[in-house]
C-alpha cells in the first residue's frame, strides 16, 4: 500500500495536485502558528551557526534547516543519476550541444528578462522572482518530459550534465548582470550555487562512483526508484516551508497566481516552440528535437528558490516557488504538442 502511494507521487500528471496539496498544508501551518511574522535565519547562517555550535533550534531556525534539507533532497537525486563518464557523447552530437548552449544561456534569461519588465516592473519582488527563475536551465525534470514525449532520453541526460556544470559558473554572473539594478550581493548568489548545486553534485558523483564501484550498476538502477521519490519530496517539504513562511501574502493577493502564471506560460510555449521549429529546421530527427527543445525550456527552479532564499527575501523566493505549479502542467501541454505534431513535421 505503501509503494502503491509511493508510485502515485511519480505520475507527473498528478504533481500539480499534490503541490497545490502542499500549498494549502503550509499555508495551513502558518496560519496556525503565526509563522509569517517570524525572521528566519537565512540557509548559509545557519549552517555557520550549527558549525559554531551556537544554533538556536527554535520554530523559525527549524524552518530554515527545512528549506536546506528539502532543496538538497531535490537537486541531489538529479546529480547522483548523471554519468558523467558520458559526457564524452555531448561532442558527437555538436548541433544537438550547441542549440541547447544557445537557446539556454542566449536566449532564455534576456527573454525572461524582457517578460519580468513587461508584466512585473511595478512589483520589485515578483519582477526579481521572474528573473531568477529564467537565468538556470533545468537539471531534472527536463529527462521525464523528454521521455514522455518519446524523445531521445539518452541525449537529454547527457545534455543535463553539461547544464549542470556550466550553470554553477555562469549563475552568479547573469544574476549580477540582469539584476543590476536590484540590491543584492553577487557573492551570496554564488555561495548559494555552491551550497545548493555544488554540493549535491560531489555527493551525486560519490554515490554512483562508490556505490556502482562495490554494488555494480544493477543496484544503482534499483535505488534510481528511490532517489526519484527523495526528489519530489523534496519539491513537496520545500513547497510547505516557503507556503508557511509567506503564504498569507496569497490569501491577500490571489491574483499573484495569475501575475507569474502570464509570463511563464509565454516563456516556456515560446522557448518550447522556438527551439523545437529551429531543431527541426537544423533537420534533426523527432526524437533529438524534443530532447533540445526540453532541455532549452525547463528552468531549474531549486536553485531559482535557493538563490531566492539566500540572496533575497521569503517574498521573492515564494514568486519562485510558484513556478513548479505553472511549470509541471504547461509542460505536459507541451509533451502532447511534440507527440501532435511529429507526423506532420518530420513524416
Amino acid at each position: 500500500m505503501l509503494k502503491s502511494a509511493i508510485e502515485k507521487l511519480h505520475n507527473f500528471r498528478l504533481l500539480p495536485i499534490f503541490v497545490i496539496i502542499s500549498m494549502v498544508i503550509g499555508i495551513g501551518i502558518g496560519k496556525l502558528y503565526g509563522i509569517s511574522n517570524f525572521t528566519v535565519t537565512p540557509p548559509i547562517d545557519a549552517i555557520i551557526a550549527i558549525f559554531k555550535g551556537h544554533y538556536e533550534f527554535n520554530l523559525p531556525n527549524i524552518l530554515a534547516l527545512g528549506i536546506i534539507i528539502g532543496l538538497f533532497m531535490m537537486i541531489y537525486p538529479a546529480m547522483a543519476k548523471i554519468k558523467f563518464e558520458d559526457l564524452g557523447k555531448a561532442a558527437k552530437s555538436p548541433k544537438q550541444l550547441f542549440l541547447v548552449m544557445f537557446f539556454d544561456y542566449a536566449i532564455a534569461p534576456f527573454l525572461m528578462f524582457a517578460l519580468a519588465k513587461i508584466f512585473l516592473s511595478g512589483d520589485p519582488n515578483l519582477y526579481t522572482g521572474l528573473v531568477l527563475y529564467g537565468i538556470a536551465p533545468c537539471i531534472a525534470m527536463v529527462i521525464v518530459f523528454t521521455y514522455l514525449a518519446k524523445g531521445n532520453t539518452p541525449l537529454a541526460i547527457v545534455l543535463v550534465a553539461v547544464n549542470s556544470i556550466i550553470q554553477m559558473v555562469l549563475l552568479p554572473i547573469y544574476a549580477k548582470f540582469l539584476l543590476g539594478n536590484i540590491n543584492f550581493s553577487v557573492t551570496i548568489v554564488a555561495e548559494s550555487v555552491i551550497l545548493y548545486l555544488g554540493l549535491p553534485l560531489i555527493a551525486g558523483i560519490l554515490t554512483r562512483i562508490l556505490g556502482v564501484k562495490r554494488k555494480g550498476e544493477q543496484w544503482f538502477e534499483k535505488i534510481k526508484f528511490y532517489l526519484d521519490t527523495m526528489s519530489i519530496v523534496g519539491l513537496l517539504l520545500t513547497l510547505i516551508v516557503m507556503f508557511a513562511l509567506k503564504g498569507d501574502l496569497i490569501l491577500k493577493n490571489p491574483l499573484f497566481v495569475v501575475q507569474m502564471a502570464i509570463p511563464m506560460i509565454i516563456f516556456f510555449f515560446i522557448m518550447f516552440v522556438g527551439a523545437y521549429l529551429v531543431s527541426w529546421k537544423f533537420k534533426l530527427n523527432y526524437e533529438d528535437s524534443v530532447a533540445v527543445a526540453f532541455n532549452s525550456t525547463g528552468r531549474d527552479f531549486e536553485i531559482a528558490i535557493s538563490i531566492a532564499i539566500t540572496a533575497f527575501n521569503p517574498t521573492v523566493a515564494l514568486a519562485t516557488v510558484i513556478g513548479p505549479l505553472i511549470e509541471v502542467p504547461v509542460m505536459l501541454a507541451l509533451v502532447w504538442f511534440a507527440t501532435k505534431t511529429k507526423s506532420k513535421l518530420f513524416g
